[in-house]
């Protein structure tokens, strides 16, 4: 509980957008747990890293416990190499046991994300699910969209599509981190008709994004920040926000979208 609860205070300490994780050294050898002695990792680590990058480096100790694992699957926006960036600060963590020629520590290294150079877009793998639907009941198809991003998807979207037998179908794509498709593959099965879902792996350039507080006659709404070299090239106001304070306040909502917009133009000048 003391690792959980601190791991938790220090992530919110450090405000950051994004925790990013390199791929977890899991060590080697056996563990004792109290069903007896189980190979490193412990049953309930693997369960845990499912669809999170693991190697051993030979070491024969447990080096990721399920604890820690739980802290980071929970906190790690995304598993890869050093990122591109600016250090400010960084940290290490030592553990109590010694290893020949390796050293028991964890770092972390807080800074501003950076493009490579001549980049105007930072390139990331996501994993594209997609799945045929000719007999699910329109009336679904709504509540696994939303369900779908709840559970971490980056989007979910249906088109109209021609299927076997002339057949009018829906084909529905996720667009997700490759550490979620397993989850979002079976609410699929759960949730619709499919007997079948393709997977993907594929790159996607992002412009950097990030966000902005303005303030409207009706209460604060965030912006969407899109930039390239260094340049904001699309800005659009949150629609959540947007849509509660229409709802609250009974105004409509294309006029606080508006003057979110409005707001933040004046607020560049």
């Amino acid at each position: 509980m003391v690792d959980i609860v601190c791991a938790a205070v220090g992530a919110e300490t450090l405000q950051v957008d994004e925790i990013i994780c390199s791929p977890l050294n899991v060590g080697g050898g056996t563990v004792k747990c109290a069903h007896g002695t189980f190979p490193v990792p412990a049953p309930a680590t693997v369960e845990l890293l499912k669809g999170v990058p693991v190697y051993s480096s030979g070491i024969q100790a447990e080096l990721v416990t399920p604890t820690g694992a739980a802290i980071v699957k929970t906190l790690a926006g995304r598993f890869s190499a050093f990122p591109p960036m600016t250090i400010e600060k960084t940290g290490y963590g030592a553990g109590t046991r010694d290893f020949p020629g390796h050293a028991n520590v964890v770092r972390l290294t807080v800074g501003e994300a950076q493009l490579l150079d001549g980049a105007s877009s930072s390139q990331e793998m996501i994993t594209v699910l997609e799945a045929n639907l000719d007999d699910l009941n329109p009336q679904i198809f709504g509540y696994v969209i939303d369900r779908l991003l709840q559970e971490g998807a980056l989007d979910a979207f249906c088109v109209p599509v021609q299927m076997k037998k002339n057949r009018p179908g829906m084909l529905l794509t996720v667009l997700c981190k490759p550490e979620d498709a397993l989850g979002l593959t079976d609410l699929v099965f759960a949730e619709t008709t499919t007997l079948g879902v393709r997977r993907r792996d594929e790159k996607r350039q992002a412009l950097a994004r990030r966000w902005v507080n303005v303030e409207t006659r009706w209460g604060q709404v965030r912006m969407k920040l899109a930039s390239m070299n260094g340049t904001v090239t699309n800005y659009a106001p949150e629609y959540e926000d947007c849509r509660r304070i229409a709802s609250e306040r009974h105004v409509p909502l294309k006029d606080v979208m508006q003057e979110a917009v409005r707001e933040y133009l004046q607020s560049r000048h």
